[in-house]
């Protein structure tokens, strides 16, 4: 194993130098510092992480807390790049991961005890039930936190701005001509309830009147509730032109209602999903949908919760947004020879 005083005398500087160099003290020269940074990569060094433990009081370790409610866990299509994004963030900055399951040899623990027991120095959470007991312990305990997705007053969390995508989304739609837009939305979370009021203060704004009956809840990622849905809308008497789901795996769901009852995309009916998962943009006809930057959102994620875990006194306690973009796709039809009227006037 390469040692220490092999880099310094390789480098021909001082051990000293050598370990302030690998543990990111900054009172050498960057020429220096990236000189035996270089050095120590190609002799093949590897630092005692026990050893480091014992130096720095951390373990270089962060725990994940991911638990969604269809247990799809890393097959999620939207959390596995934010979490993949996340991981190659906080290896980038020397630190591992670890999921936290609340189990131990089958014993079970709570979601602090099990990161007490792994000796993380942070913990990101994301996609869980965020107001169980458990989570809540966490959230109030003295171990760093960061949440993706959900707010909790006095900790950081890392957003995508909801708000934004679902307006851009409802505004493209009523730019193709679309004035009876159905949602449908997925089940009560904080992330639901964003999107749900952009809808309603986006079409508000247009001049849009929705019907109760085009606003209904189906699960997230549920293809086949969202089939039953699709079905429900389609059979009003004055049934939408435009229908948007709550994510793009749902979306699936409603495409195989729609073609099931002969009816084509975009031609007799126009849809659109939400995330920008990767089959969003091969399907035929493309999905219109809001891409969520996932791995912003994770990289994002992973630097505040370092900085969190290094600077605890100076890193900013807030909540930080970010923006999506819309992929127009092809599954909006161009209503054309609506006439031109006062926003005010557009009535279902």
């Amino acid at each position: 194993m390469v040692s220490m005083k092999e880099i310094a005398k390789k480098c021909n500087v001082s051990v000293a130098s050598v370990s302030k160099a690998l543990n990111g003290y900054s009172d050498i020269s960057e020429e220096t510092r990236k000189l035996i940074l270089k050095t120590a990569s190609e002799m093949g060094y590897l630092p005692n992480s026990s050893a480091r433990t014992l130096k720095t009081k951390r373990s270089y370790n962060i725990g994940v807390m991911f638990v969604d409610e269809a247990r799809s866990g890393l097959t999620h299509n939207y959390f596995n790049h934010v979490l993949e994004s996340f991981k190659r963030t906080a290896e980038e900055r020397g630190y591992d991961i670890t999921f936290t399951s609340g189990k131990i040899s089958g014993q079970k623990l709570s979601y602090y005890e099990h990161c007490r027991y792994r000796g993380v120095d942070g913990v990101v959470i994301a996609c869980v039930d965020f107001y169980t007991d458990e989570v809540q312990e966490l959230i109030r305990s003295e171990i760093p936190v960061v949440t993706i997705d959900h707010v909790f007053d006095g900790n950081i969390a890392v957003v995508s701005n909801n708000s934004q995508g679902m307006e851009e989304l409802v505004s493209y739609i009523y730019e193709q001509g679309h004035r009876k837009i159905a949602y449908i939305h997925g089940d009560n979370t904080s992330v639901t309830r964003m999107r749900l009021t952009s809808f309603y203060r986006t079409v508000q704004r247009l001049g849009v009147q929705i019907p109760d009956e085009y606003v209904k809840e189906s699960p997230y990622r549920d293809a086949d509730s969202a089939a039953r849905t699709t079905s429900e809308l389609l059979e009003l008497s004055d049934p939408p032109t435009c229908i948007i789901y709550p994510d793009d795996y749902a979306a699936i769901g409603g495409i195989n209602e729609i073609r099931e009852r002969g009816l084509r995309i975009p031609d007799d009916i126009s849809i659109a999903g939400y995330d920008g998962i990767d089959i969003a943009k091969i399907l035929e006809p493309k999905l219109t949908t809001l891409c969520q930057d996932t791995a912003a959102i994770g990289r994002m994620a992973a630097e505040k919760l370092i900085d969190l875990i290094e600077n605890p006194k100076t890193t900013l306690i807030d909540r930080f947004s970010v923006d999506g973009t819309l992929f127009k796709g092809a599954s909006v039809k161009k209503i054309r020879g609506l006439k031109k009227q006062d926003p005010a006037s557009h009535k279902l």
